[in-house]
């Protein structure tokens, strides 16, 4: 089973980049996100972004989301951060491939800040992160934790090659102990444009 995990998953997997003619026919197709995650939008609240960026791509989507929705943005940023050779899914001994194979070594991930200023103060949490394999990319698991999110409404957003957004929101919802209104949002796969982007989050302003 781990093989045929394995055999999908390169640096790009892990970056969100698109990889090979497979990943350039995806279209970005965001229709995972629904109309129950209109509902946690709140109209008129304040909004947060909060994302984890390998190399960019996921970043580019958490700014346009930002000013889309006038939103206040957070990076997190891993301590130590991960370098390209980290990110080597073809080298065993890597350090993304030494985590995955050991839970242990992801507990033992910081970052630079995992508590946004004035957090009380937002209604509505946008998180985004690359899938790295088939789940959340793991820095993000130290900002879920340290973090309540109770009265909350979380949006989650990804990027990848080709993987979906699967079961990635609903484990982060589970290891914030079930605190808050998480709603499965879309995963940006192929090529990616900001237009596409703003077509998501207007849609679930739209959705009612």
């Amino acid at each position: 089973m781990m093989a045929l995990v394995l055999g999908g998953c390169g640096l790009s997997s892990l970056t969100g980049q698109p990889s090979g003619s497979a990943a350039s026919s995806e279209t970005g197709d965001t229709s995972s996100s629904s109309a129950a995650s209109a509902g946690a939008v709140a109209a008129g609240g304040k909004t947060l972004v909060v994302y984890y960026s390998a190399t960019g791509r996921t970043e580019r989507v958490a700014k346009v989301i930002a000013k889309e929705r006038q939103a206040d943005i957070m990076k997190l940023v891993p301590n130590p951060a991960y370098t390209e050779a980290d990110l080597d899914t073809h080298d065993k001994n890597s350090r993304t491939t030494r985590e995955r194979d050991d839970a242990s070594l992801r507990e033992k991930i910081q970052l630079q800040r995992a508590v946004p200023d004035n957090w009380a103060s937002y209604d509505t949490i946008f998180l985004g992160y690359p899938i790295w394999w088939s789940i959340a990319a793991w820095p993000v698991d130290a900002f879920v934790k340290a973090n309540d999110f109770t009265g909350k409404n979380v949006v989650t957003f990804a990027t990848a090659g080709v993987s979906p957004l699967g079961n990635s929101g609903k484990l982060l919802a589970e290891m914030a102990g079930g605190k808050g209104n998480w709603q499965d949002g879309t995963c940006f796969t192929g090529s990616l444009g900001d237009a596409k982007v703003v077509e998501w989050v207007r849609s679930l302003s739209a959705a009612k």
